[in-house]
């Protein structure tokens, strides 16, 4: 299993831990205020912001604290300004990891994003070190038992999406960076259940990782995801499910 499906796997079951619940806000708010200031409020006219919203929805997030955020990228409120700042390295086993933030102080987590390449054995490289390995697609996770998969591939394909992928106990979608949010539309409107979307860095290739080296990058993303700065991990390993016991998945 690739680790852009394993690391969403993980994902999904932390996320669904009440402990995780401020974490998961917290990231949240701070995309819509980006989104908000980057394309506007109205989210008929802001893709990425209508992404965002959708996910602030699955996330049972109350609607006084949308509005806040979206309120304070428009500047009809006052807040904290965010900088969208992307760091590329390698983590154990030669493994691409290209981690995405929002920042109100660069000069502070530069060092930190740092600190924790070198913690868990890997190296923060220069910019685009490791970005021409990934492409930006839009990215959608729909559960097997939702959909099968001839009626799931032609309301992607009609709806301009390019494939569907099995991985296990869900569908992988995955779209053009403009077509996500029509995807996705298509695919509710169907009155199927979409469980993610998002625009995601999906890696061209994988590298396998197994034992010491798998157990590692697997810290390492949970290390990353933690900080508070990190909206996004994504690499490109390749770890069989042995390698992941179901205790470790849902801790």
């Amino acid at each position: 299993m690739s680790g852009h499906s394993k690391w969403h796997t993980i994902k999904h079951k932390k996320s669904a831990a009440d402990a995780k619940r401020g974490r998961v806000f917290t990231k949240i708010i701070k995309e819509i205020t980006v989104a908000a200031r980057v394309g506007g409020g109205d989210p008929n006219g802001n893709p990425r912001l209508r992404t965002v919203l959708a996910a602030a929805k699955a996330a049972n997030m109350p609607k006084d604290n949308i509005d806040k955020a979206i309120k304070k990228g428009t500047g009809e409120l006052s807040g904290v300004s965010y900088d969208e700042v992307s760091y590329e390295g390698y983590g154990p086993g030669g493994v691409a990891m290209f981690v995405q933030t929002l920042t109100d102080n660069k000069n502070r987590t530069l060092p930190e994003i740092r600190h924790l390449f070198s913690k868990f054995g890997g190296n923060l490289g220069e910019s685009n070190c490791v970005g021409w390995m990934f492409e930006k697609k839009g990215y959608l996770v729909v559960a097997k038992a939702a959909a099968n998969e001839d009626t799931l591939m032609e309301v992607v394909i009609e709806a301009g999406g390019d494939d569907v992928r099995d991985d296990g106990d869900n569908w992988e979608v995955f779209t053009p960076t403009d077509r996500l949010e029509q995807v996705r539309e298509a695919i509710t409107a169907k009155g199927i259940t979409v469980a993610t979307a998002e625009l995601s860095m999906v890696p061209k290739n994988t590298v396998k990782v197994e034992g010491k080296n798998a157990q590692r990058v697997l810290s390492m993303m949970e290390g990353l995801e933690e900080h508070d700065d990190v909206q996004n991990v994504w690499a490109n390993f390749d770890i069989d499910d042995s390698e992941i016991g179901e205790e470790r998945a849902a801790s």
